[in-house]
This record gives C-alpha cells, structure tokens and sequence, in this order.
C-alpha cells in the first residue's frame, strides 16, 4: 500500500472517508463521497435543542455518510468504542503497528491544533491518525490544509469527551473496497435515495417540508420579540454557514457530485442538474445575508414575510431539483 496523502476537504466526514478509500486503492474525491452517501437532506427539528433553539441540519447525521457510503460499495467496514479510554488508546497504537489508517470521531474542543476561537463542544468531529511520533499522533485533520500533530493526553480527550454525540474512542477502518465498482448502479442508487430523503418522506419537518417549515417560522416571528427574533436568525445562520460547510455549502457539493457522475456516465442532464442546485446554493447564501441584515436592524422590525418568501422559492426549487433527478433515474 502506497504512503498516505493527505487532502483538506470541506466537511470532515466526507474527507475521511474519501481519504480512506483512496488509500485503500479506489480513488475518491470528496464530492463522489459525499454523493455516494446521500448525505444531502434538510431537517428542522423543533424536539432537539441547541442553546435552546431547535437543530437545523443541511446533511444527514453524523456516521450517516460513513456506514452508507461503506455499505455502498461492498467495502468492509470495522468499528470499535471502548468503555476504557486505555483500550482505546491501545487499539489505536495496535492498528498505527500495523500499518492501518485509523478514522477516529474526536471532540474538537480538546484538539490544541485548532485555534482558540474555533474550538466548541462538538463530539462528532472525524479525522485520520496515520502514525505516531513519540508521543505525538500523527494526524489528517480535514479542516487542515497540511497533517498535524497532536500530543497523546490531547488526543485520547477529544476521543473520550463526555456529553452530546461522545464517541466514546469510535475507531472505523475500511478493506476489502472494490476496485472496479459500478459506477452507474451506485449513482442511480444514490440519487434515487437522496430524493427519496428530500421530497418522499411524510415528516413536516423533514426535506423540502422541512424548509416550508421553516419558513412558517419565520413568517410567524413577531416584530415585537427583538431580542429573540435577532437570536432566533442568528441561530438559523449559524447552522447553515458555520456548523460543518453550512447549508449552502453541501449544496454545493452535492452539485460537484452531480457534475463529476455527469461526466464519468456521459449524462448532460446530471451537468444541467448540478447548474440549477449551484444556483440554489447561491440563493441560500442570499438568504443567510437576509438574516444577518435583519438582525442589523436597529429597530428590528423588519420584513419577516420578505425573508420567508426567500425560503419558500428555495423550496420550490429543491422540489424541481428533485423531479429533475427522479425522471433521470427512471430513464436510465
């Protein structure tokens, strides 16, 4: 097996699993990761709290994209967690031993290459070890544009931080991966699942739903309530341009997915499919600048049905996306 490389992504899950599968043989951008493993979706989930406010998600939840993408492609995927932090430790060096590229979910709080003001409590943060140096790990952060080095004691407690999604030293390698897979099958397969995630489920609060939803609201806020409102948008922002790519970022990468399988089966209609979500994927972005100048304003009596509108049209949109796609499937 060839030396390890390593690539900066934009997401950590997907990262790690591109990284790990390119490793073992099969090249892997990002994207096509992400892709593989309908990571794309929208949730609003008022019964789950983040400072109070309800979570947003713009992609499925954490470990989604690596047993999905691993079961995908036939490839053997291992895990372990460790009720004993010195087990974990130790299952850890054992694999580095022999020669094995280990992702590992972490906190990133306790990770003292990531500066300051970007450690927070989140317990599903994913990276590589590939080696250890003394008692230094050699990692490969995704976040990072190079490899870092992080001292043992460190490591051991971002892997075993207690609270919210603890991972309790979840270690996962993969072999067995095909080499020669069908690209066409895991494409169609793939795309089929992620507009059944976004437009097939009953949930309100999930997919295109979701986003209606979401709208609702907003629409609903009263100009009255300043201080919450102003939290309340923040709070939308927040989770969808800074927690992992944001919102409009994994449309984005959806959509490089979408241009990379156009051009591996030959398909203009992927190519056409990927233009309209990039455009969406701006339209996002326009919306979260909405927020923010909402939130600007002094008097905070803003147009809240203006903003709402904004999300109504994405919706609409998503939901042509998605019939654009399962025509396609159905074609092919």
């Amino acid at each position: 097996m060839s030396a390890f490389q390593h690539r900066q992504s934009a997401h950590c899950e997907s990262g790690v699993m591109a990284n790990l599968l390119t490793h073992a043989g099969l090249p892997m951008s990002e994207p096509m990761a992400f892709g593989l493993a309908s990571g794309l979706a929208f949730a609003y989930l008022p019964i789950v709290k983040l400072g109070g406010m309800p979570l947003i998600a713009y992609r499925m939840p954490p470990k989604h994209i690596i047993k999905t993408l691993s079961k995908r492609l036939g490839a053997r995927l291992h895990t372990a967690t460790f009720n004993d932090p010195e087990k974990g430790r130790l299952a850890l060096d054992h694999a580095l031993a022999a020669g094995r590229l280990a992702g590992l979910q972490s906190s990133v709080f306790w990770l003292p290459y990531f500066p300051p003001e970007m450690r927070f409590h989140f317990n599903a943060h994913n990276l590589l070890a590939y080696g250890r140096d003394g008692d230094d790990y050699l990692l490969s952060d995704p976040v990072f544009e190079e490899p870092v080095r992080c001292p043992a004691a460190d490591l051991q407690k971002a892997r075993f931080a207690k609270g919210a999604l603890a991972a309790k030293g979840l270690m996962y390698w993969v072999d067995d991966v095909p080499q020669a897979p069908d690209w066409e099958r895991l494409i169609r397969q793939s795309v089929l699942s992620t507009t059944r995630i976004l437009d097939g489920m009953p949930l309100p609060w999930i997919g295109i739903r979701g986003i209606r939803h979401l709208a609702t609201q907003v629409r609903k806020l009263d100009p009255n309530q300043v201080k919450y409102n102003r939290l309340y948008l923040t709070h939308i922002v927040r989770m969808q341009e800074e927690i992992g790519t944001g919102g409009a970022g994994f449309r984005f990468m959806y959509a490089s997915f979408l241009q990379e399988s156009g051009a591996r089966l030959g398909d203009a209609t992927l190519n056409e499919a990927a233009a309209r979500l990039t455009t969406i994927g701006d339209d996002w972005r326009q919306f979260a600048s909405a927020c923010v100048r909402q939130c600007r304003n002094k008097d905070g009596r803003g147009d809240f049905a203006a903003i709402a509108a904004m999300l109504d049209a994405i919706a609409l949109q998503e939901r042509a996306l998605v019939r654009q796609l399962a025509d396609w499937v159905k074609r092919r």
